[in-house]
C-alpha cells in the first residue's frame, strides 16, 4: 500500500514537471508578445476649414468660462479669436494653437513660433491647446497696464469693449473695433455676455462666414524643427533645400506617401530642386484677392505659374480659355481669379504669303 501511494506521488510530480515543461514556453511567448512595443507615433492631426458658425459652436464654452474666470466679455473674446485666427483656419492658430495673434515679447518663456507678420519672421506665442490660448489672452489684458481701464466697463457693453481695444493698441488697424463689433452682432455673439444661448438651425449658415469645407486637408503636420512654414492663398508651403527628397519631406512632416505629389501635381518621382515651392495642402481654384491677372515672363510655364499662385493647373487652363498642354507666351495675360471672356481673347491676324492666291 505505501508502494502504490509512493508510486503515485512520484507520477504526480513527473506529471506537474511536465506540464511547467509545457507551460514555460507559453509563458515566454505570452511576455515576448506583451514587450512588443506599440507604435508610438501619435495619428497626425486632422485640418478642416471651419466657418463662423463652426468655430463659435466649437469655443463658445471656453469663451463664456474665460469671461465667469477674468471679466472679458465671451463676445469680445469670440469676436477676437475669429478676426485674428481667420476662424482658427490661420497658420499661427494651426501651427501654435495661438488663436489671438499674441507675439512673444521679452517677458514670454513659453513655446515660439516665427511667421511673418508686420515684419519678417516675428516672434509669435505657441501653446499646447487653444485653451491655453485662450487663458494667455485674458492674462495679456488683465495684466497689461494699458488694458486696465477696460475692466472698468460694463461687461455687457461690447461696443466700449472693442473700441478700448482698437484705442489701446491691441491691433495697428483703424478699423479694429467696428470689424469686431460686426462679428458680435452679425452672429449675436453678446447673447453670451448675458448668460443666455443660441439655438443654430443646422439648415442656416451664420452670417459672413466666407469659407468653404477642404474635405482632404488632413494627414500633415503643419509644424516642422526642420523646414519653416509658409502660406500663399491660404495654403500651406514650404520651400525646398538642398538634398531633400520626397522621401524624408513626407517622414518629416508625418505626411502619406501619396501626399506631395498630389498636393503639387506632380506624377512620378522627380528630383526637387533647391529653392522650389512644395505645397502641403491642396491647392485651389483660384488665386487670393487682389491678384486677379498675371503677366507671362520669360521662362515661366503654366506650372510653374499655377505653382507660384496655389492654383490647380487645371484651373489654371480653364480660366485662361486654353488647351491642356498648350504653353503661355511671354508677355500674355493670365487671369487668376475669373473666366476670360471671348472677347479678351485676341486673334490673332493671319498672314498672307501670296496675295496673287
Amino acid at each position: 500500500m505505501i508502494f502504490i501511494v509512493t508510486f503515485v506521488q512520484n507520477n504526480k510530480k513527473k506529471m506537474t514537471k511536465k506540464l511547467l515543461y509545457l507551460l514555460i514556453p507559453l509563458v515566454v511567448v505570452s511576455c515576448k508578445v506583451r514587450q512588443v512595443p506599440q507604435s508610438t507615433k501619435q495619428p497626425a492631426p486632422k485640418y478642416i476649414s471651419l466657418d463662423r458658425k463652426e468655430y463659435i459652436k466649437t469655443y463658445k464654452d471656453l469663451a463664456i468660462k474665460e469671461m465667469k474666470r477674468s471679466k472679458i466679455p465671451a463676445s469680445i473674446k469670440l469676436a477676437q479669436a475669429m478676426l485674428e485666427s481667420d476662424n482658427g483656419n490661420s497658420t499661427l492658430a494651426k501651427k501654435a494653437n495661438n488663436h489671438f495673434g499674441i507675439k512673444c515679447h521679452s517677458s514670454w518663456k513659453g513655446g515660439k513660433v516665427y511667421h511673418d507678420d508686420d515684419r519678417r519672421n516675428e516672434c509669435f506665442r505657441k501653446y499646447e491647446t487653444v485653451y491655453e490660448s485662450y487663458i494667455d489672452h485674458s492674462e495679456f489684458i488683465a495684466k497689461g497696464q494699458r488694458y486696465s481701464f477696460l475692466f472698468d466697463l460694463s461687461p455687457t457693453d461690447y461696443k466700449s469693449w472693442a473700441k478700448g481695444l482698437q484705442k489701446a493698441g491691441y491691433a495697428t488697424s483703424k478699423t479694429y473695433a467696428s470689424m469686431l463689433i460686426k462679428i458680435i452682432e452679425d452672429n449675436q455673439l453678446y447673447v453670451y455676455d448675458q448668460g443666455g444661448s443660441l439655438a443654430f438651425d443646422e439648415s442656416e449658415s451664420v452670417s459672413d462666414s466666407g469659407h468653404t469645407y477642404l474635405g482632404d486637408i488632413d494627414n500633415f503636420k503643419i509644424y516642422t524643427e526642420k523646414h519653416r512654414v509658409f502660406s500663399r492663398n491660404r495654403i500651406d508651403y514650404i520651400i525646398v533645400r538642398k538634398g531633400d527628397t520626397f522621401k524624408n519631406i513626407t517622414e518629416e512632416l508625418g505626411m502619406l506617401s501619396w501626399e506631395l505629389y498630389k498636393y503639387n501635381e506632380i506624377e512620378g518621382d522627380i528630383d526637387l530642386v533647391e529653392g522650389q515651392i512644395l505645397y502641403i495642402q491642396p491647392k485651389r481654384n483660384k488665386a487670393e484677392h487682389g491678384f486677379d491677372f498675371h503677366e507671362v515672363k520669360a521662362g515661366e510655364t503654366m506650372y510653374s505659374i499655377s505653382q507660384l499662385y496655389g492654383i490647380k493647373i487645371k484651373k489654371l487652363y480653364e480660366k485662361n480659355l486654353m488647351e491642356e498642354g498648350a504653353e503661355p507666351k511671354v508677355g500674355q495675360k493670365l487671369w487668376l481669379r475669373s473666366i476670360k471672356e471671348h472677347s479678351d481673347v485676341i486673334e490673332e491676324t493671319p498672314v498672307i504669303e501670296d496675295f496673287d492666291k
